[in-house]
């Protein structure tokens, strides 16, 4: 049996969601517009207050859409639009607010991330290429929760000592489902993004259907960028204190094998301040609108782009990650 994913999709005090079809919840068909609210610790849906809704589709191809879904969370190009989903919708209550959450196939996910990072017009060759990967991070994360449940250990990705304080962002983000939509994990955009062009996703798809990268008998962790700036970064310096043998820095192109000391101050200005030989240093339009969706809206620098801090801003920034 297709294993299930749990999606985490927005989290608020008030939730707007249509759905287009039929669902049930608890054996009652339910369908339209429907509005949740938080309201002293519970969900209020319909004049009644709940800890968890669950609204399962009547029929396979049920979808419903969600209103004002952020995406880009913290990005420059952050923005709310409304997206389309299939499988089941989930509403609990976390940290103060309603969190939405899809409950989906593994493959049935696939179909959006693939579509969603990268452009559903891209080649059928890239598209199965990315489907391996997106389907080797999302079953490695799913692996891991298990493994974590089971030690019945609280996780950290907190280290302290005299000198330094570290923590890296990753798995203790997300309790209550699997992953998030976002780029924090892996972009997942329901059915908004594969409408137009869904038989060369669904093909890329099937001809990869349960292929994974593995390495010492696991399924491997793998992490990925689709603009890493000329150098993929190793797993441990990112996301845990955590070394894989697959995850090494090297150059993206080919032509050079030197890789900068960033740790140094000025290697880190001259890297930042130039535009160094990479495959994602391109102006190609063509190239670009088949990795990136909306690419004219998302920036007119793919490589290179700046975010202005005030000091009071970057002071505030700090002090939320630390």
């Amino acid at each position: 049996m297709e294993p299930k994913v749990s999606v985490g999709i927005l989290w608020n005090k008030k939730i707007t969601f249509i759905l287009n079809d039929a669902y049930l919840y608890q054996g009652q068909e339910a369908s339209g517009e429907n509005t949740v609210s938080f309201i002293d610790g519970k969900i209020v849906w319909n004049g009644s207050a709940y800890d968890e809704l669950y609204f399962e589709p009547k029929h396979k191809d049920a979808s419903f859409t969600i209103k004002d879904v952020v995406i880009g969370i913290n990005f420059h190009w952050e923005r709310k639009e409304d997206q389309e989903f299939q499988g089941a919708l989930k509403l609990i209550v976390e940290n103060d607010t309603i969190s939405a959450i899809n409950i989906i196939g593994v493959e049935d996910y696939l179909t959006s991330v693939i579509s969603s990072e990268m452009s559903a017009t891209a080649s059928l060759e890239l598209l199965k290429a990315h489907a391996v990967i997106s389907r080797s991070w999302l079953l490695a994360q799913i692996e891991k929760n298990r493994e974590i449940i089971a030690q019945e250990e609280k996780y950290t990705t907190f280290i302290e000592t005299e000198d330094e304080r570290i923590r890296w962002y990753d798995r203790e983000d997300h309790v209550n489902f699997d992953v998030c939509a976002d780029d924090h994990c892996q972009r997942y955009q329901g059915i908004t993004r594969a409408n137009s062009n869904i038989d060369i996703v669904k093909q890329a798809i099937e001809e990869t259907r349960g292929q994974v990268l593995k390495s010492e008998n696991k399924i491997c962790d793998a992490r990925f960028s689709k603009c890493c700036g000329g150098i993929v970064e190793e797993f441990q310096n990112c996301w845990e204190d955590t070394k894989f043998p697959y995850l090494v820095k090297l150059r993206d192109d080919d032509s050079t094998k030197d890789i900068p000391d960033l740790t140094q101050e000025q290697e880190s200005i001259k890297w930042i301040h130039t535009r160094p030989s990479a495959f994602c240093n391109t102006q190609d339009k063509k190239i670009l609108s088949q990795v990136l969706n909306n690419y004219d809206q998302e920036t007119t620098d793919f490589y290179r782009w700046q975010v202005v801090y005030t000091q009071t801003e970057l002071s505030e920034l700090a002090y939320r990650r630390s």
